[in-house]
């Protein structure tokens, strides 16, 4: 992919070339970096580069990892003639939320008491690599790059994003061209900071800035969204897609005038001051213009706006195309999901039916190499060597299987909107009963013997039912949910086999689909190894109120009608009574709306209890007055003020998140769309043992009520 990134570069002229970061390992290595086999492959793929004319004519900025006097290092390699320029390291490395980087590498040291980012060191090539290049040493460090007729620096993802960037002292010191090598991954409404970044490292300072990052699934939660741009001076010249091909290279390009760089910095005095004394970066020089000798017949490239996909939109095509990734490089038969017609199965279907709609589409609009890749991909899943789908609702009945799985509980609107979301896809859409295991579970125990400790045979009890004890109702309502997981793997498993008949004998099961959403994962609202326990998870990451949007969204947008009836029904586990009885909302003790606000505040406002409290009891929060759903763990009648409701609330979310903590160790890995996410593996480490009274939070809380109240009858 590299080399023909490169290759499609040199066709339109171009004289310089920056890549995503870690584009030779891939930036989802993760542990493997620990592996010294990682980086010597590295060397090896680089050798490969240089070997022949790749880089010929055209100055590369590639990422990889490099050992440096056995130290790790997230390094940029500048290549140019099949010849190594330098090696430039990391300096800022991300270590929050998703990412780990400082388990893998090392920031690149420099003096804070000194100026600048200090001297170069030597870097002694490996044996596969002199041999490519003939070179024995290059330098190691932070450098500019200097041309015949301009300069280049680079930096490299998370030192855009840190307070004092390096392309602000580069550019001081006359920097005019910028390299990003990024490794960023898709979070709803996020492209907007990564946008203000790139344009605010020039829109000051002035300089041509180009940012390239990763395109697709790395093998694990996350989806990397392209969208490389170029930017001159602040302003936009071009830009890729965030989600517009299936192709695993896209080349964005653009023609610049350094002239517009240099006259935009002369005429900023203020600018030029501090320029005059800012200190000298290392500058390594090579034999080379990147100027086109015949520039009086060249154009600039024209501003052009900024594509920013509406959140619907993002989640229409993010988690679809991470599921087109998992499923080819998986190498199973297609997916399998329970689907019961509420809010969340819908939508998990529904970006399956886009999935199919993308690929299917990619086959008649994308690139040679593209059409070529996704038909090979088709083939290798349907385990069919001449199949090429007519359209997306074929594809998806050969790729895709449909199970509502009901019981004596379920309703037959729920019955009805899964089977029509199913014909409009084109589904493979079957149907079961799991009364029968359900019951087969309660005979098993009616049979339960007791061998020894404080009862006996004649004193157990035998024979739980709906409608009992809390105890005996969770129990019935828990064999329902894990039954409906117990037969998803069976006909995952069966279901090629079954429906293929004597066409295949190819090995490959389905791949289970869960569909809990990250409201219902906070609130532990699920149960522990039922049918949300799955191989993968796309809405995981995605909260009630976008869901319900994305639903209306597709009902209009994709023609899929009955989701419109999917998105208005009010949201209910139909494990307890007759249709309609059983609401979600209730049975939690607070709205999707509420908990959408208390995740918020948990883990993007880092907020404990009582902050927690004081955030939403401000009146652009709850303290507008607004009515709040009831609480289940406490009377409501006593609770007199908003301040009253305000503190239950949050002393209830606390209390829940606590004590079903231990649920967000087996969650299904989900696709990363929101910023609250509970996943437990890597993005919200905490214990999974708490104590849930938060004996001291909860009267610091009661005291603020008290203090508030005090001091409100006072002003009166």
């Amino acid at each position: 992919r590299i080399r023909e990134s490169i290759k499609e570069a040199k066709a339109q002229r171009c004289t310089f070339r920056t890549g995503p970061e870690l584009e030779i390992t891939g930036y989802g290595c993760e542990d493997h970096f620990h592996e010294g086999d990682t980086f010597l492959h590295a060397w090896e793929s680089l050798a490969d580069l240089l070997s022949d004319d790749t880089t010929d004519g055209i100055l590369c900025d590639i990422g990889m990892p490099v050992m440096h006097r056995n130290v790790s290092y997230n390094c940029r390699v500048w290549c140019l003639n099949r010849k190594i320029v330098g090696i430039r390291p990391k300096i800022y490395l991300a270590n929050d939320g998703n990412y780990r980087e400082m388990r893998y590498f090392t920031p690149w040291w420099t003096d804070p008491q000194s100026v600048g980012f200090g001297e170069l060191e030597q870097y002694f090539l490996p044996v596969s690599v002199k041999q490519a290049t003939g070179q024995t040493k290059v330098p190691f460090g932070i450098f500019a790059v200097s041309a015949h007729d301009t300069v280049l620096a680079t930096e490299t993802c998370e030192e855009l994003f840190t307070p004092n960037a390096p392309h602000i002292l580069m550019s001081l010191d006359g920097v005019e061209i910028f390299a990003n090598g990024s490794g960023s991954h898709h979070q709803l409404r996020k492209l907007n900071t990564r946008v203000s970044l790139v344009k605010g490292a020039t829109e000051k300072a002035g300089g041509v800035y180009l940012y390239a990052n990763q395109k697709g699934c790395d093998g694990g939660r996350l989806y990397f969204d392209g969208c490389c741009m170029i930017w001159v001076n602040g302003k936009l010249v071009s830009q890729g897609s965030q989600f517009g091909q299936l192709d695993e290279v896209e080349v964005c390009v653009a023609t610049v005038n350094l002239s517009d760089v240099r006259a935009f910095r002369a005429s900023f005095i203020s600018r030029s001051y501090q320029a005059s004394a800012a200190p000298t970066i290392p500058r390594v020089e090579v034999d080379f213009a990147l100027g086109d000798p015949r520039a009086l017949a060249l154009s600039a490239s024209p501003e052009i706006e900024v594509r920013i996909h509406d959140p619907m939109e993002e989640i229409a095509f993010g988690p679809s195309f991470w599921l087109w990734d998992y499923l080819r490089r998986s190498a199973q038969r297609g997916y399998f999901l329970p689907l019961s017609g509420g809010a969340d199965s819908s939508s998990t279907a529904t970006m399956v039916a886009i999935m199919c709609q993308r690929v299917v589409a990619e086959l008649k609009t994308g690139t040679d190499r593209s059409k070529a890749q996704v038909l090979q991909d088709i083939r290798r899943i349907t385990r069919d060597s001449s199949y090429t789908p007519t359209d997306a609702r074929e594809l998806c009945g050969r790729i895709f299987v449909t199970c509502y799985m009901g019981s004596q509980y379920s309703g037959e609107e729920t019955r009805s909107r899964a089977a029509g979301l199913a014909e409009a896809i084109g589904s493979l859409h079957t149907s079961i009963r799991i009364d029968g295991m359900c019951d087969a579970v309660k005979e098993c125990f009616k049979k339960a013997e007791v061998h020894s400790g404080p009862t006996t045979n004649d004193k157990l009890i035998r024979d739980p039912v709906m409608g009992g004890c809390s105890t005996e109702n969770l129990a019935l309502q828990n064999i329902q949910a894990r039954s409906r997981m117990v037969m998803s793997y069976f006909m995952a498993q069966l279901m090629p086999w079954a429906a293929s008949g004597d066409r295949t004998t190819a090995a490959g099961s389905l791949l289970v689909l869960g569909s809990a959403n990250v409201d219902e994962a906070l609130r532990g609202y699920y149960t522990k190894y039922d049918c949300s326990a799955a191989d993968i998870n796309p809405i995981g990451g995605i909260n009630k109120r976008d869901l319900k949007q994305f639903l209306e969204w597709a009902a209009r947008e994709r023609g899929i009608a009955v989701l419109q009836r999917v998105a208005d029904a009010k949201p209910s586990a139909e494990l307890t009574g007759a249709e309609g009885e059983q609401e979600d909302e209730v049975d939690m003790g607070m709205s999707y709306q509420e908990l959408g606000d208390l995740g918020y505040c948990r883990k993007v406002l880092h907020c404990g209890p009582l902050s927690m409290f004081l955030k939403l009891r401000s009146t652009h929060w709850w303290g507008d007055g607004r009515n709040l759903s009831k609480s289940i763990r406490t009377a409501n009648d006593g609770m007199k003020t908003q301040d009253d409701r305000i503190a239950q609330k949050v002393k209830d979310f606390w209390f829940y998140n606590a004590i079903n903590r231990h649920k967000m160790t087996t969650l299904t890995p989900s696709y990363h769309a929101e910023n609250y996410s509970p996943d437990d593996n890597r993005f919200d480490l905490r214990p999974f043992l708490m104590n849930p009274m938060f004996a001291a939070q909860f009267r610091a809380i009661d005291r603020a009520v008290k203090e508030a109240a005090e001091a409100k009858q006072a002003w009166e």
